[in-house]
């Protein structure tokens, strides 16, 4: 179980790895995770290591620690939001609208810290790209990707002249599970210039990571103008 990424710390990659086995399906609800001791003997680590790691997987919902039994998988939540991965290109055209992507930024790099090592994997590098989406030629949402090149090997040689990140993976690049977050931001003054509107202005910004079998693909920020763009979620309720 144990990952060799020097760019994390211990507790992180114990973290992590039991993290990869929960969304793969490796370690299904009610299985036990390893005992601290294990894990002490597994990564050669201190206890303190091991219970911030366990801790933190605790916190994320994704163990239930039982006094003297050890640690087991949670549960999912009987309610549940279930939100796919967009297309915006195809959204927008959907709507009637003309569609186009600008690339304002593409680099090949070494990660930087321990979350963007988590995302790169043992290669440890990424491709970044930043661009603009447009609607009938006005900006529509501004976009920051992170792509894991041990992942996806093909993407470093992709242009993205004619077609967005977003739509090239997922016509490329299944994905098992994902990650969502939104939340209001104020535009900063790069993205407000890109975005041609005032600095501050009330924006929706969508955070998402995708997996595929608990392997980090990708890791992205879209930034809408909140006057332009809505995001809607499914609710279902899994029987008992």
């Amino acid at each position: 179980m144990a990952d060799s990424n020097d760019t994390l710390s211990v507790s992180e990659r114990i973290r992590l790895d039991i993290e990869r086995q929960i969304l793969s399906g490796g370690l299904k609800p009610d299985d036990r995770i390893p005992l601290e001791r294990e894990l002490m003997e597994i990564y050669d680590c201190s206890r303190m290591t091991v219970n911030k790691a366990v801790s933190e997987l605790a916190s994320r919902g994704l163990i239930v620690r039982r006094k003297r039994a050890g640690s087991f998988v949670a549960h999912p939540p009987s309610d549940s939001t279930i939100l796919d991965i967009p297309d915006i290109r195809l959204d927008l055209e959907r709507k009637g609208h003309t569609y186009g992507y600008e690339l304002l930024h593409r680099s090949v790099r070494t990660a930087k810290g321990p979350e963007e090592g988590a995302l790169a994997g043992k290669g440890g590098r990424l491709i970044e790209l930043r661009g603009i989406h447009r609607a009938d030629g006005q900006p529509f949402g501004h976009e920051r990707r992170l792509v894991s090149l041990a992942a996806v090997p093909e993407i470093e040689h992709e242009d993205f002249a004619g077609t967005p990140p977003g739509t090239w993976l997922l016509g490329h690049v299944p994905w098992s599970q994902a990650e969502h977050r939104i939340f209001a931001v104020g535009a900063d003054v790069g993205i407000a210039a890109h975005l041609e509107i005032s600095e501050g202005t009330p924006c929706l910004m969508l955070e998402r990571r995708t997996w595929l079998n608990g392997v980090p693909v990708t890791h992205v920020w879209q930034t809408f103008p909140g006057d332009r763009h809505s995001f809607i979620g499914a609710l279902t309720r899994r029987q008992a």
